[in-house]
């Protein structure tokens, strides 16, 4: 037989087989090794809730290979999972950068006052100038809701520029010419033509008035109407004659489901009189109900206020004619 000496299987060895010291399997390529380095870079983000640091690489890893690990990989955080108290607690959570510095307020919008609330600041008891412009025998008395502020201080009836009272009657053939607001007691000389208001406190616009005053107002109105007795009166504003049928009616809220403008029945006529037992003394006053000539009154048009005056005109035409052919009779 032959010996073999250990360096016969050295030589074998390093001839037909690799060294068993060093690693027989492939060396890995370099998309392999980043990778792997992405995936340990992922795994060990995940396990900690500290601040991220960069993951250390081994220091067996070459300087070729660290350095070609891309910047810009992409990091994945780890989201906070909230019970929801800790929210409720901390109500700085909820405020606005605005709200937490306290450096700005936020500008509210200034209403407008309404005619109401302007008309509840006017003194209550301002001078009044107006007087009543009335005597016996007229043939017809308009009756107003109260003076206006201008109208108070002038002593003329409806003396302010937006309210249409003078146009109106002029338009309707109630006059057969324009007046003006200082004219107003010319008209008993030249049409028999009277003026009055349901109250006498002047204010800035009807929403001034209480209804205990409208009340009270009404009540005075009957008696000054069956006292001069004339032919018939004029409502101006359906406001006024609601005052006036709760009056007549004794009720505290208007119901007339009736309603309608211009000639009123008999027996809701202003003035009317009636004794104890029931009989009539007085039948009152022809009582039209027209429109508010105030400028405040806009829900119906002009020509519609103007269609609702006419009847009104075409009655006062006719009493003219007819006080003129009884005048050229006596003539």
């Amino acid at each position: 037989m032959f010996e073999t000496s250990p360096e016969s299987l050295s030589g074998a060895r390093n001839a037909g087989s690799p060294d068993r010291r060093y690693s027989i399997s492939p060396v890995p390529d370099q998309a392999s090794f980043k990778n792997r380095l992405k995936s340990f870079e992922y795994s060990s983000l995940a396990q900690t809730d500290g601040p991220r640091r960069s993951p250390r690489i081994s220091d067996r890893s070459s300087p070729r290979t660290a350095s070609s690990t891309p910047s810009s990989t992409p990091i994945r955080r780890k989201r906070k999972v909230s019970n929801g108290q800790d929210d409720l607690e901390d109500s700085s959570a909820f405020e606005s950068p605005v709200s937490r510095s306290g450096s700005s307020t936020p500008r509210l919008k200034k209403s407008r006052s309404t005619t109401k609330e302007r008309a509840a600041k006017d003194p209550y008891n301002p001078v009044n100038n107006l007087v009543d412009s009335l005597r016996p025998g007229l043939t017809l008395v308009c009756i107003g809701l109260n003076p206006g502020l201008m109208t108070a201080a002038t002593g003329h009836a409806y003396a302010h520029p937006s309210n249409r009272f003078w146009h109106l009657l002029h338009d309707s053939g109630v006059t057969p010419k324009k007046h003006v607001a200082a004219e107003t007691r010319d008209l008993q000389e030249l049409y028999s033509i009277g003026n009055t208001n349901i109250c006498e406190r002047p204010t800035r616009s009807g929403d001034g008035l209480s209804k205990l005053e409208l009340e009270e107002g009404a009540m005075t109105l009957e008696k000054k109407i069956a006292k001069y007795k004339p032919e018939a009166v004029v409502i101006v504003g359906k406001g006024i004659w609601e005052a006036i049928w709760m009056v007549k009616k004794g009720q505290k809220r208007f119901k007339d489901l009736d309603f309608h403008w211009g000639w009123q029945d008999e027996d809701m006529q202003v003035g009317r009189t009636v004794d104890a037992e029931g009989e009539v003394i007085w039948a009152g006053s022809k009582t039209f109900v027209a429109t508010s000539t105030s400028g405040l009154a806009a829900t119906l048009r002009p020509p519609e206020k103007l269609a609702i005056w006419k009847p009104l005109g075409e009655w006062m035409t006719r009493k003219r004619h007819e006080t003129e052919a009884s005048g050229l009779s006596l003539g």
